[in-house]
């Protein structure tokens, strides 16, 4: 199992203790620090179901500085901005044997424990 973890998150916090309480060995990557490839960040949207502009936290500051809202995007195109400025990805995104939730909330992550 991995999790795509903010330390200063609160549903990230959480979201992790429960995996650690369930007794899951987990790989902690710290995302802000080791943003996922855009391979890997289009595999884990596909586990998850969604495209690009659903993980997307549109209320970040940069959110705005790059003038995104509104703006037609591809998916190749969104992905590399989330990879660059990776504050924008929704967190945390718990990955497991090809399935992806994200923890909000963290009970979310109930069924890969």
């Amino acid at each position: 199992m991995k999790i795509y973890h903010n330390p200063r998150c609160s549903k990230s916090r959480k979201t992790l203790a429960m995996i650690e309480e369930a007794g899951v060995q987990t790989e902690v990557i710290l995302y802000l620090e080791q943003p996922p490839t855009a391979v890997e960040l289009g595999e884990i949207l596909d586990s998850l179901g969604m495209e690009p502009a659903d993980l997307m936290r549109k209320g970040e500051a940069v959110y705005a500085e790059l003038g995104l809202a509104g703006k037609e995007l591809d998916r190749a195109e969104t992905i590399e901005i989330m990879v660059a400025n990776p504050v924008l990805i929704e967190r945390p995104i718990v990955v497991k044997a090809g399935q992806a939730v994200i923890g909000r909330p963290p009970e979310n992550v109930q069924p890969l424990l």
